[in-house]
């Protein structure tokens, strides 16, 4: 038998697979709440025309990542409930940043990058210029910041807004934390190979192009899913599933549960325990002796488990820092409340503000005559902001607050939800794919049974967990 710890998304991809590689398995999924999902929650109100969405509520169709999603969204046969949103869409085109007290328009155009446009104060195609003047790195570097790498090459003003708040969007954390490959290992690799990014992108097409003259058989091209074709010909920007993207997760679920999967929620995870080739895992007062346990738990959890057998293990799991984050959802019963449409803003944080930025979810998606907002605060900077132990009036109050300062909505919400997501987010700190690195060299040299996927590892995204899942399984010997 093999189990799964965690039915999150990328716990019940690793189902997925598992299946599809052997599908007489005995599976069993082991979740600990009373829900399937993971920080992935839809609240529906079909009656009033609008979703909260606590956690993710988009995904990005482009890259291998992004195609093996929307793979995967065709073999549960969700193709019809993708809902899109072009390129030339004004949720996709209108991106701001709230900076020096106002509201800036990001550029979308050519045109945009050629100008100056607050709260820059240069237009963005000197970067270029910075990073050809800047020179090598001073010593050869393995890793460093992304504030510090794009500082470096690109000037203080692109590390304070543009990429400082970007990190604020996707992973609720401080530039000068983050590992730059996380985002930019490839740029980060040209720079140290080539000394500049801008020399090593130009001198890598030109050998790419010499290579490709110097070939006489051509490679044949990478099978796409079809719909991952349909996203490329309409131009998607980024797409979700009608219903929240809650539906991608209870379809999993199902799909699972006709196979024969057994999905237990509400458990309590006990003890873990290698012994030669098995794994005895201790469920709600049972012992289950496993050909193969696969971890889609945060590293910390994780941690506490293994730090009996194997305590260096447990000390590099535990290693990997979470975020706090608190999503407030926000809708008034009025459909013209926003100045300006567009996805939303960030916020960076030489701002000094406790919120990191405002989704807006009615220009994404149709929400009948609803105003319906997200706001994100705190991540790394929670306690900072709110303590230990705020309660949901304050982080409410402090969320309307700047709702009304920032984008003059002076009525109260006619409904609302607070969430506080407690460490919900792994930060990919300076050294981390080192540390993953320990992490799955440290089962292997131990010949642990044990497959780890998830957001604590390959990347925080939803296509990233669910190709973690895809990876890590298929290469489990049954």
């Amino acid at each position: 038998m093999t189990a799964i710890l965690g039915a999150g998304i990328s716990g019940l991809a690793a189902g997925h697979y598992l299946l599809r590689k052997t599908p007489t398995l005995p599976l069993t999924i082991y979740e600990a709440t009373d829900r399937i999902g993971g920080w992935i929650r839809s609240e529906r109100s079909p009656d009033h025309g609008y979703v909260f969405e606590a956690g993710p509520r988009t995904i990005r169709p482009k890259g291998p990542a992004a195609s093996n999603t929307l793979e995967l969204i065709e073999e549960l046969g969700l193709t019809d409930q993708v809902y899109s949103i072009s390129s030339n869409h004004t949720a996709a085109r209108n991106r701001m940043i709230y900076a020096k007290g106002k509201l800036n328009l990001l550029p979308n155009s050519l045109g945009g990058v050629l100008k100056t446009v607050p709260p820059f104060t240069k237009p963005l195609y000197f970067a270029a210029f910075h990073d050809l003047l800047a020179g090598r790195s001073k010593t050869a570097l393995t890793d460093e910041s992304m504030y510090s790498f794009v500082e470096r090459r690109f000037g203080k003003e692109i590390a304070d807004y543009a990429v400082s708040s970007m990190l604020c969007g996707i992973c609720a954390g401080d530039a000068k934390q983050i590992s730059v490959k996380f985002l930019m290992k490839d740029l980060f690799e040209r720079e140290q190979r080539h000394g500049g990014v801008i020399v090593g992108l130009l001198k890598e097409a030109l050998q790419n192009r010499k290579k490709k003259q110097s070939q006489s058989v051509k490679k044949p091209a990478t099978q796409m899913a079809r719909l991952a074709d349909r996203a490329k010909a309409e131009n998607w920007s980024i797409y979700s599933i009608r219903g929240g993207l809650q539906t991608l997760p209870e379809t999993l679920a199902t799909d699972l549960q006709t196979k024969g999967v057994s999905i237990v929620t509400g458990t309590k995870f006990e003890e873990l325990t290698f012994d030669g080739d098995r794994v005895v895992l201790r469920v709600d007062g049972k012992e289950q002796l496993l050909q193969h346990l696969v971890s889609s738990i945060p590293s910390y959890k994780l941690a506490k488990h293994v730090q009996k057998q194997h305590p260096q293990l447990a000390s590099t799991l535990s290693s990997i820092p979470f975020v706090d984050v608190c999503v407030i959802n926000l809708r008034y019963r009025r459909g013209d409340l926003l100045q300006q449409d567009g996805f939303g803003f960030l916020v960076p944080p030489i701002e000094n503000l406790p919120i990191l930025g405002v989704i807006f979810d009615s220009c994404c998606f149709d929400m009948d005559d609803n105003t319906v907002l997200t706001v994100m605060m705190g991540g790394a900077w929670f306690e900072q902001w709110f303590g230990k132990n705020p309660s949901d009036e304050h982080l409410l109050g402090v969320a309307l607050e700047h709702i009304k300062k920032i984008l003059h909505i002076e009525q109260q919400p006619d409904s609302y939800k607070v969430n506080l997501l407690r460490k919900c987010i792994p930060q990919y700190t300076v050294g981390h794919q080192d540390r993953v690195k320990a992490i799955r060299a440290y089962v292997e040299q131990h010949r642990l049974p044990l497959s780890l996927c998830g957001a604590s590892y390959d990347g925080v995204g939803v296509n990233d967990v669910i190709l973690s899942a895809r990876k890590n399984v298929e290469t489990i010997q049954q």
